[in-house]
């Protein structure tokens, strides 16, 4: 036993030296780290060996492109195919067969990093994809030079369904906008772009049997044929599968203003501008309805190669479906006791149709049914916040025998901090799930509700968190630190920008609209400690916002984790469990110095945008001045306590939809100095 226990311990020492000599996200299942260096100059060359096809081509092309950005070395090697093979080559790729994107594909892989050469051997084309992005986050830089970091990786991911899910019918996003996102998604090993059509909101697939459906349910922004075949095939050049879902048979809105007759309700239907969960379904007893269907997964199926389809199916509460004399006795001539049973015969008729054209289904969690065939994915995302314990429902759905992929903690819309979506394991912590009902969990997809994004946005709401939850989807499931995880993602949040990720230098575009001018020093050092609300807070009742609303305000200039609240926040808990500390006293000094004059640099700005934020500015520029003085003095007036008490109390009422993410470190700090002047006092 103390045998085993000093392996593990040596083991993590293993683990912690390579993770504080490298940063590579995410973390490899095995990694040797050396004192060798190669260098890169403009000999750099690429050979690619073995069985070869035309996507490790274009991955070795691009993957020069990015090298040479980022080193600026003028590399000779222009394009790497089957006849720029060198003699004396610096990386040699070498790939077993062409791989499947599918469930089963093979993604592992070698890399060797010496003093000579570099090595990346894999079974699959796509293996060798993700050794070539591990071997990009590898390159270091001196005075004189850049070079790769000696290595010996073996690598391959933990959990096949390593997702993303972009919310595409809520705020349509345009051809480069998913592109971009598709190569970030390749940067961090994530595999499948989860692509949501259709909703309440929009329909955004064009239909050339029932055109009628995109003409008059998108306003005009959908995804022609050859664009979705662009999508498609860009995803499949970086080994990501393309998903596609229509939400069905709730979420019809856009759908019913083309075909009302398809409705469980008779009205006028229109596409729907509001946030929010809405009645309009389609009649499951109505042929007509399964006619349409039937002829869109047709199209589909021609569209989309991969062997699944999402047909959504969640939060259909059946309030039409109720009202329907038609409906009701329907459901009585077929024994439907409820209408989670007439659901299941819905779907049942959706699982056939989509057989019929070679294609399993996935449906959100509502689904689960013993009636539908465990060829079919459930796809879990209700928790705590829907009144369920965490990971139940893909308890359930496991020990009934089915796939499962997990969304629940994942839901990066919400705005909440990196460290809560990455301490969220795929398995449920706290199951009693055998070795082969843990084997049906395929794995998990942050997703990206577009209620409130628009292609300006969307970035800084799925990244750099997103990069987290592919570490947890790809690497092994001891790999928790959370300290180090955020060393590492600092780092990939760079490396996201270059790749093309606007999450950063849109935040620039959004506050020069709200000061009206090129100086956003000052606004700029606020959103660094302001987040948006969270958990859909933003938009309580889905009223607050439509599609056409403005996102171009401060709410939507922050983000979640404020990077300066962060640290401030850190130096707090610092300070008090090491009060003698004058370093961590002159790091507290230079923020709260720095805010203490914030309000003072923005109170010349007037329009009413800024204006709505300057109250927040004035509360911290007053508790930083102060807590600044008692810091410095240890000691307050009357007066200053009693500014202090009140607005402290008033900066815990959100402004303009985010809030001051100090005030808590705020008092802990002044019960510290209080409690340290009392002391010294006696």
């Amino acid at each position: 036993m103390k045998r085993i226990l000093l392996v593990v311990y040596l083991l993590s020492l293993t683990i912690g030296f390579a993770q504080k000599e490298v940063s590579i996200m995410p973390w490899p299942k095995s990694i040797e780290t050396t004192s060798s260096k190669y260098g890169i100059d403009t000999s750099f060359h690429i050979n690619v060996e073995g069985e070869v096809n035309d996507r490790i081509y274009k991955a070795s092309t691009r993957f020069l492109r990015r090298l040479n950005d980022y080193t600026g070395a003028f590399i000779e090697q222009g394009y790497v195919n089957s006849t720029s093979n060198s003699t004396n080559p610096s990386l040699i790729i070498t790939t077993k067969q062409v791989g499947e994107l599918g469930i089963d594909m093979d993604e592992s892989y070698e890399l060797i990093v010496d003093a000579n050469r570099i090595k990346i051997n894999s079974n699959t084309d796509i293996g060798a994809l993700r050794g070539l992005e591990t071997l990009l986050q590898l390159v270091r830089y001196n005075e004189k030079s850049f070079y790769f970091t000696g290595v010996h990786i073996r690598d391959a991911p933990r959990f096949a369904w390593r997702g993303l899910m972009i919310d595409v019918a809520r705020h349509y996003q345009p051809m480069d906008v998913l592109k971009r996102n598709l190569d970030a998604m390749a940067a961090v090993k994530m595999n499948v772009f989860h692509w949501h059509l259709t909703d309440d909101q929009g329909f955004r697939l064009e239909s050339k049997k029932h055109p009628k459906l995109h003409e008059l349910g998108s306003h005009g922004q959908f995804y022609t044929h050859e664009q979705i075949r662009e999508i498609i095939q860009y995803a499949l050049d970086r080994g990501i599968r393309v998903i596609p879902e229509i939400d069905v048979p709730g979420h019809a809105s856009a759908i019913l203003v083309a075909y009302p007759e398809l409705a469980s309700k008779e009205k006028m239907y229109t596409v729907e501008k509001y946030a929010g969960v809405f009645h309009p379904t389609l009649d499951p007893t109505n042929e007509k309805t399964y006619m349409v269907l039937e002829d869109l997964f047709s199209e589909i199926a021609m569209l989309f190669p991969d062997e699944y389809v999402h047909i959504g199916g969640d939060e259909n509460e059946g309030k039409h479906w109720d009202e329907n004399i038609k409906i009701q006795k329907f459901k009585e001539r077929k024994g439907l006791k409820s209408n989670h049973d007439l659901q299941t015969h819905f779907n049942i008729r959706m699982q056939k149709i989509l057989h019929k054209y070679h294609k399993k289904m996935i449906g959100w969690e509502e689904i689960i049914s013993p009636q539908i065939e465990k060829s079919a994915i459930i796809h879990s995302w209700r928790g705590a916040h829907e009144g369920l314990p965490d990971g139940q429902s893909l308890i359930n759905a496991v020990k009934l025998g089915y796939h499962t992929i997990l969304s629940n903690g994942y839901y990066i819309d919400r705005m909440l901090p990196v460290e809560e979506h990455y301490l969220v394991d795929p398995i449920p912590v706290t199951s009693t799930l055998t070795r082969e009902q843990e084997a049906l969990i395929l794995g998990g997809e942050a997703t990206m509700w577009s209620e409130l994004v628009t292609p300006l946005t969307i970035d800084s709401r799925i990244w750099p968190r997103t990069a987290a939850i592919a570490e947890r989807f790809w690497s092994q499931k001891n790999i928790i630190d959370v300290e180090d995880m955020q060393r590492r993602l600092h780092k990939v949040n760079k490396c996201l920008e270059a790749l093309g990720i606007t999450h950063i230098r849109n935040r620039d575009v959004i506050l020069r609209n709200i000061t009206k001018s090129n100086n956003i020093e000052a606004i700029s050092v606020l959103t660094r400690v302001c987040e948006p609300l969270k958990v859909y807070s933003r938009n309580a009742g889905g009223t607050e916002y439509q599609s056409y609303a403005p996102f171009t305000l401060f709410a939507d200039a922050c983000t979640a984790d404020a990077a300066d609240a962060k640290i401030f926040n850190k130096l707090v808990e610092q300070c008090i469990t090491d009060p003698g500390n004058k370093r961590i006293k002159t790091q507290l000094q230079y923020y709260l110095q720095r805010w203490s004059v914030l309000y003072n640099n923005l109170k010349d700005f007037d329009n009413p945008i800024i204006n709505e934020i300057k109250p927040i500015a004035k509360q911290l520029s007053e508790i930083s001045y102060i807590l600044n003085y008692f810091l410095k003095n240890n000691k307050l007036t009357s007066t200053q306590e009693e500014i202090l008490k009140t607005t402290i109390q008033e900066t815990k009422t959100p402004v303009a939809d985010v809030e001051l993410v100090v005030v808590s470190a705020f008092e802990k700090l002044i019960i510290h100095l209080k409690n340290q002047k009392k002391h010294t006092s006696n």
